[in-house]
């Protein structure tokens, strides 16, 4: 089993555009919402099934490719909308990776970084373009985002 640790915040900037790549469209949908997450994703070319447990800042999680037709049907047919639909971003910074994701469509506005860690209280680096710490939110979690009608206020 794996076993995801993210932590989540809000961006205060345009700042980490300089360091970033030109980013990867992701499309995804939730075939479940609740406990456990059942999600949909296009990440370009590839595409994923992945079940996520309870939690906000650790949980269960397994993900596997399926095929990218596959992916397309059951986001179109099987995943409630609206499909959440935004951009990522990666910067490489200290042997850790952040993922800005910019989203697009209901959610338009909202820009929101990740990063994954080895363990809960694991110590990092804080860019100057990182804001408000929203992991133990759970209006940010992309699950719930999918329901929201726009961006939590």
């Amino acid at each position: 089993m794996g076993t995801e640790i993210e932590r989540k915040f809000l961006v205060t900037s345009e700042a980490w555009r300089a360091e970033a790549g030109p980013g990867t469209r992701l499309r995804q949908g939730y075939l479940h919402a609740g406990t456990p997450v059942v999600r949909i994703r296009q990440a370009g070319e590839l595409a994923f099934l992945t079940i996520k447990g309870p939690g906000l800042l650790a949980r269960a999680e397994f993900e596997y490719p399926i095929p990218p037709e596959d992916a397309e049907a059951m986001l179109a047919s099987l995943c409630a909308p609206p499909i959440i639909d935004k951009t990522r971003h990666r910067i490489a910074r200290d042997g850790l990776t952040w993922e800005i994701d910019e989203f697009a469509g209901h959610l338009a506005g909202l820009v929101l970084v990740e990063i994954e860690l080895a363990s809960a209280d694991q110590a990092f680096d804080r860019p100057g373009w990182l804001g408000d710490e929203v992991t133990d939110d759970p209006r940010y979690q992309n699950a719930a985002l999918s329901r929201a009608p726009g961006p939590p206020a």
